[in-house]
């Protein structure tokens, strides 16, 4: 599970939409330090183990140095200014690469993402007679999600202008119309300040840009009992009370989609103590799924989070492709599991961008089979049980 411990909520802040709840650390974790390398405006091109190849808009690296007897390490600072613009495309080495003995640089959420869209990436396992030849050689690919950058999302960049870090604080829960959006977590208060300002750069799904536009965060008062205060030793006590359950409000009801236990989590690289993870969700439907980075200690401390909320249809196509992988890409089997019939699973492909995966004339097939169906139900006759 995403383990909280040691990181402690403070009340919230809200502008508009936004809401920023933000995370303090009692104890800084001082041997692991993280600050960003700014790489600009231009799209990058990410070369693979697997030979392939991944192409985004990577505004920046973060860079984590550490020291593997618990003694302080380095911090390098960061420097934020005005992104190149008209520049040719990037190409850079891994997601995750070493560049010094205790210096490793990452791709904040693209290593996450990167792992979504890998998700079954290679495709049919068994040559059943529906999937197309290019399904069969190629798979998935090419695979493209889309995401939207920080300053498309509105009143976020004024949000992080205005609102005020707390002493101690490394990190955020950032939340668009009371739906949670993104956790980030660092290890040290100072990593945090720096790093604040790329929240804007980062990347945001599209659930998180209609709330934003639509949907303004609800205010949630703080109430203190008159009756029980009746000098400033009261009135304090009353105010650390209101904290106590603000904190257990959000842990318990809001973050609660976030603190589920992920259900795939992929080792990407072993820094001395630490190490640097990547999570996929259940993808169950009707519920939030969060994909996500995180850095922990040899003791389970999470030193580094980042998340991104999937949208709905995102969490659709991830849900389908879990699916026909768990039953071998048997669209029989899959379609008994989630009681339908293979035309209406076929639909279901097509809908989610996955119609390519079959042969042609197998989903037109699927087509006139369910038009005719719906004839039949508009004269008044019974629909075909499911195969």
């Amino acid at each position: 599970m995403i383990d909280l411990t040691g990181l402690e909520t403070r009340p919230a802040q809200t502008w508009g939409a936004m809401r920023l709840v933000p995370l303090v650390r009692r104890e800084p974790i001082v041997d692991l330090r993280l600050h960003a390398k700014v790489y600009g405006d231009e799209a990058s091109v990410v070369s693979l183990p697997d030979h392939t190849f991944y192409t985004a808009y990577v505004p920046h690296a973060f860079v984590a140095s550490w020291t593997a007897d618990g003694t302080p390490a380095a911090a390098y600072g960061t420097q934020l200014g005005q992104p190149l613009r008209h520049v040719p495309v990037r190409t850079r080495r891994r997601m995750a690469r070493r560049v010094e003995a205790n210096r490793l640089r990452f791709l904040p959420l693209h290593l996450a993402l990167e792992g979504y869209l890998a998700l079954h990436f290679g495709g049919p396992e068994i040559a059943w007679e529906e999937w197309s030849r290019a399904a069969i050689s190629r798979g998935l690919s090419p695979r493209a999600e889309d995401a939207y950058t920080g300053a498309e999302v509105r009143g976020l960049d004024d949000a992080l202008k205005v609102f005020e870090i707390h002493p101690g604080q490394c990190g955020l829960l950032l939340y668009t119309g009371d739906t949670l959006a993104s956790a980030f977590v660092v290890p040290h208060p100072a990593d945090y300040r720096a790093l604040h300002p790329t929240l804007v750069r980062d990347l945001y799904g599209e659930l998180i840009h209609e709330y934003a536009l639509f949907y303004p965060a609800r205010d949630f008062p703080a109430v203190i009992d008159d009756s029980a205060v009746t000098s400033f030793a009261d009135l304090r006590a009353e105010a650390e009370r209101q904290e106590r359950e603000w904190a257990g409000f959000h842990d318990s009801v809001m973050a609660a989609g976030l603190l589920g236990a992920p259900k795939r989590v992929e080792q990407v690289y072993r820094m001395g103590p630490y190490t640097l993870s990547r999570f996929l969700p259940s993808f169950e439907r009707k519920s939030e799924n969060h994909i996500g980075e995180t850095i922990t200690g040899a003791d389970g401390r999470l030193a580094y989070l980042k998340t991104f909320r999937l949208s709905e249809s995102q969490c659709r196509r991830g849900h389908l492709l879990s699916e026909l992988a768990a039953h071998g890409w048997s669209m029989a089997a899959t379609a008994a599991t989630l009681r339908l019939d293979v035309p209406q699973l076929a639909a279901r492909l097509e809908r989610a961008g996955f119609g390519s995966l079959l042969r042609q004339d197998v989903l037109d097939g699927y087509r006139k089979a369910l038009n005719e169906r719906t004839r039949r139900t508009r004269r008044g006759g019974a629909a075909s049980p499911p195969a």
